[in-house]
């Protein structure tokens, strides 16, 4: 008999394909159009996703003739993906929602839907690979970096489980992206040209704080340009050992007096660690960045030039509560450490860092400061090409 695979047919042309390499492979397979958000407040003028996907997913599914529906999950995906994201920009957290929809819609709830209609699996077009090994007389899953470096989206796999890896297909993981378009294009399938989706997962491009406006209230608040020459703050930058994780760990706390005051922005919590766009301000001989923001005084703080030393740490933490480990037998000890290779966000290249287990948390240590890192964004931490586990950035 058949095994069953329900696969999230989004309407681009990774899923197409991979629905139709499934089926070449001998798989029952069923496609399932997820549909998980309607509002179109703050979502740019034709990047809404919903706009023509499901038709396109549609003809795709009649294309390669396999059973086509839709399911709505937009009352949960508004609890637990959009309602997050509300409540971390409030606390001046950036939060990424495309990890969020991934442990919590595609592999929590739509994993469910799919074994309620007696799947085996179900199966994405992300660009990763599942290995199942046995170690130690159990079967261990192991999530690996797509084969397509300009494209592996391992990162935003990182908070998936042993159980939910287990239900998982990833049938372009071993292809190129000029590969998986040749394929369609030879098919003629409907998707085979359609633009690779940008913005927030199943809302689309948006005017953030356009968007953030629906629950955030905008309040008007002063930009501080910092100078680069502030010692006081970077001169514990310039060393990484065991005995000053804290304090290599800690975001830069700077006071209004520390700069001065050229400009106004709509409210601290719309602002992000690295921004450049959105600031407004002219006449510089390079570029300004966000280097910090304030929320409690509503003070964004600003820095010239991407080589600001405000703009860069060390090291950076993640609560005990929130350290996840996809692999758990090679979860670590308080006390322990790893050599590994880490990144703080999608496309980055990995990192060569040590990662300490403390008592209240884990600290990643990088062997280069690194720019940007960021509160509310995932830290992923790899062995070779097999991510391992995952955090929250708490500072």
């Amino acid at each position: 008999m058949k095994k069953k695979v329900v696969v999230g047919l989004s309407g681009g042309v990774d899923s197409s394909v991979a629905a139709f390499l499934l089926k070449n492979q001998g798989y029952d397979v069923h496609a399932v159009y997820m549909i998980n958000w309607h509002d179109t407040e703050g979502v740019l003028a034709g990047s809404c996703p919903g706009d023509d996907d499901i038709l396109v997913a549609k003809l795709v599914a009649r294309k390669l003739q396999i059973p086509f529906e839709t399911v709505d999950f937009s009352d949960l995906y508004r609890k637990r993906v959009v309602d997050y994201m509300f409540s971390e920009y409030e606390k001046g957290r950036t939060p990424n929602p495309d990890v969020l929809c991934n442990r919590e819609i595609k592999f929590d709830v739509f994993l469910d839907k799919a074994l309620e209609l007696g799947a085996d699996f179900v199966a994405t077009g992300h660009y990763c690979r599942k290995e199942s090994v046995e170690i130690d007389g159990k079967i261990i899953h192991r999530l690996l970096a797509g084969r397509d470096t300009n494209k592996d989206q391992s990162y935003f796999l990182c908070q998936l489980s042993q159980q939910q890896l287990e239900k998982s297909l990833f049938p372009i993981g071993d292809m190129q992206k000029s590969e998986v378009r040749l394929i369609a294009d030879s098919l003629e399938l409907a998707s085979a040209h359609k633009k690779d989706s940008q913005g927030i997962c199943f809302v689309g491009k948006v005017d953030l704080p356009t968007f953030l406006q629906q629950k955030l209230q905008a309040k008007q608040g002063n930009i501080v340009m910092i100078p680069q020459n502030l010692s006081k703050y970077y001169e514990n930058e310039t060393r990484l050992d065991t005995e000053n994780l804290e304090q290599l760990a800690q975001p830069f706390h700077y006071q209004q007096t520390d700069g001065k005051i050229c400009g106004t922005h709509e409210g601290a919590h719309f602002y992000t660690i690295g921004q450049r766009k959105g600031l407004g301000i002219g006449g510089l001989a390079e570029p300004a960045f966000v280097i910090a923001t304030d929320i409690e005084q509503n003070i964004v703080y600003a820095g010239v030039g991407q080589a600001h030393p405000g703009l860069f740490r060390k090291a950076l933490f993640i609560r005990d509560n929130e350290i996840h480990w996809i692999r758990q037998d090679l979860k670590l000890k308080i006390g322990e450490s790893m050599r590994i290779s880490a990144r703080i966000r999608y496309r980055q290249a990995l990192q060569p860092a040590e990662l300490y287990i403390v008592a209240n948390g884990a600290y990643l240590c990088f062997d280069v400061p690194q720019r940007g890192i960021t509160a509310g964004q995932f830290a992923t931490w790899y062995t070779e090409d097999e991510l391992i586990g995952s955090g929250v950035i708490f500072a």
